[in-house]
C-alpha cells in the first residue's frame, strides 16, 4: 500500500468526520446545547488542521490532529454514558447546557414525536421542557447515541489512519544524496 492510499483513507475519514460534525453542530444549535456546541467547534478547526496535514504532507498537524481526536473520543464516550445515565450522570441535568435549561432537540423533533408542554405563559420564547413526549419512532437518547458512537468510529479510524501516515511520512526519505553528499569526509591514509 502507498503513501498516496494511506492520505487518501485519512483524508476521506477527514470529510466523514467534517460533514457528521457539522450535522451534529446544526442540531446542537437547534437545541441550544452549549458545551457540545463548543467542542464541536474544536473538532471541525482540528479536522481541518488534519486535513490539511494529510495534503500537505506535514506529520506534526497529522499528529495534534491524532491527539485530538483522542479527547473527541473520550468527549463522544462521556456523551454515550450521558445518555445512558451511567453512574452519577443524570441526562435530565444541565450539565450539556449550561444551565440553560435547554434540551436535544431531538427530544422534542425525533422521528414521528409529538410532544405535550404544560404552557402558564404563552408569551414565553424560551424553549421549556415538553411535559411528555410520545409515539416516538427512536427516543431522542437513542439519536444521540448514534451521533456520538459515529463520532467514535470515525475518531478510532482517524487515530489509525493517522499514525500509519505519520509513520509513512517521517520513515520517507526526502533527501538527495548528491556525489558523496552523506559519506564521511574525505580521508586520507
Amino acid at each position: 500500500m502507498g503513501i498516496c492510499s494511506k492520505r487518501h483513507f485519512l483524508l476521506t475519514i477527514c470529510t466523514l468526520q467534517l460533514l457528521t460534525t457539522i450535522e451534529r453542530q446544526v442540531f446542537d444549535f437547534l437545541g441550544f446545547m452549549w458545551a457540545p456546541i463548543l467542542v464541536n467547534f474544536f473538532n471541525i478547526i482540528f479536522v481541518i488542521l488534519g486535513f490539511f496535514g494529510a495534503f500537505q504532507y506535514r506529520p506534526k498537524y497529522v499528529v495534534s490532529y491524532c491527539i485530538w481526536d483522542i479527547l473527541w473520543l473520550a468527549w463522544n464516550i462521556f456523551c454515550i454514558c450521558f445518555y445512558l445515565d451511567v453512574g452519577i450522570l443524570d441526562k435530565n441535568k444541565d450539565i450539556l447546557n449550561f444551565g440553560t435549561g435547554s434540551f436535544s432537540w431531538w427530544q422534542v423533533n425525533g422521528p414521528g414525536c409529538k410532544a405535550n408542554y404544560d404552557i402558564i405563559e404563552p408569551e414565553l420564547l424560551r424553549p421549556t421542557r415538553p411535559h411528555n413526549v410520545t409515539d416516538c419512532l427512536l427516543s431522542y437518547e437513542v439519536i444521540e447515541i448514534l451521533h456520538a458512537s459515529t463520532q467514535c468510529l470515525l475518531a478510532v479510524l482517524a487515530i489509525i489512519g493517522g499514525i500509519i501516515l505519520t509513520r509513512a511520512f517521517l520513515e520517507e526519505d526526502d533527501s538527495f544524496d548528491f556525489i558523496g553528499g552523506f559519506d564521511p569526509p574525505f580521508c586520507t591514509n
